[in-house]
C-alpha cells in the first residue's frame, strides 16, 4: 500500500484530526506520559501533530517541524514512553474505525522513529 493510499484509507484530514484529539485525551490521562505535557501549548501541539501524522501517512501536508531528535531531546523519553505513545495512537485509530491491518501498516511507519525520540541511557 502506498503512503498516499494509507492517508486516504484512514480518511484524510478529518480523520487525522479526530484521531489526534482521541490520542491526546489518552496521553494526558496517562500518569506516566502526562507530566511531559504540563507546560505544553496543547492547541499548537495538536495542530503540529495533525500535520506530522498526515505527512507520515503520505498526505499532502508537509512537515516543517524540527527534527524529532531535537524536538524530544530535553524530554528524556524512555522506550517504554515511546511504546505507550504508539499504543495510545493505535487505540485512537481503532476507536476512529481504522482496521487492524491498516493500524499495523501505520505502526511500521512509526517504529523506525523510536531511535530519534528515545534518549539513550
Amino acid at each position: 500500500m502506498s503512503d498516499s493510499s494509507v492517508y486516504e484509507a484512514v480518511g484524510g484530514a478529518p480523520a487525522v484530526a479526530a484521531v489526534v484529539d482521541l490520542f491526546y485525551a489518552k496521553v494526558l490521562a496517562d500518569d506516566q506520559l502526562a507530566p511531559h505535557f504540563r507546560t505544553t501549548d496543547l492547541p499548537a501541539l495538536k495542530a503540529h501533530q495533525r500535520t506530522f501524522i498526515a505527512a507520515a501517512l503520505g498526505g499532502p501536508e508537509a512537515y516543517r517541524g524540527r527534527p524529532l531528535s531535537e524536538a524530544h531531546a530535553q524530554l528524556a523519553l524512555t522506550g517504554e514512553d515511546f511504546d505507550k505513545v504508539v499504543g495510545h495512537l493505535a487505540q485512537s485509530l481503532k476507536e476512529a474505525g481504522v482496521g487492524d491491518d491498516l493500524i499495523t501498516v501505520i505502526a511500521t511507519h512509526l517504529a523506525p522513529l523510536k531511535d530519534q525520540v528515545v534518549k539513550a541511557p
